[in-house]
């Protein structure tokens, strides 16, 4: 059974920083790409970063240089590290393989950016 959990969504002030963790099972994690993806309220889902197998990255032009994605195969996990994050950035974050799948997605974790 696959399983992705996310974590490290919380809420933080316009310019902190967060960083956000998947934890991947049933699924042999090195022989995949990952993403993240965020949903903004009202609007659909979009994606937001993804590194490749070998750890190729590339990132939505509204994240660059603020966001950092990374993978540790060692512990099958991807991680989204957030920076100077914006009121827009607000939206929960869901981490899923590249390209993504309809089953391979988690419960999601919840960014607030608020003052």
């Amino acid at each position: 059974q696959v399983q992705l959990v996310e974590s490290g969504g919380g809420l933080v002030q316009p310019g902190g920083s967060l960083r956000l963790s998947c934890a991947v099972s049933g699924i042999i994690f090195s022989r995949y790409g990952m993403a993240w993806y965020r949903q903004i309220a009202g609007k659909q889902r979009e994606w937001v970063a993804r590194v490749t197998i070998s750890g190729f990255t590339n990132y939505d032009d509204s994240v660059k240089g603020r966001f950092t994605i990374s993978r540790d195969n060692a512990k099958n996990t991807v991680y989204l590290q957030m920076n100077s994050l914006k009121f827009e950035d607000t939206g929960d974050y869901y981490c899923t393989v590249d390209p993504p799948r309809n089953d391979y997605w988690g419960q999601g974790t919840r960014v607030t950016v608020s003052t």
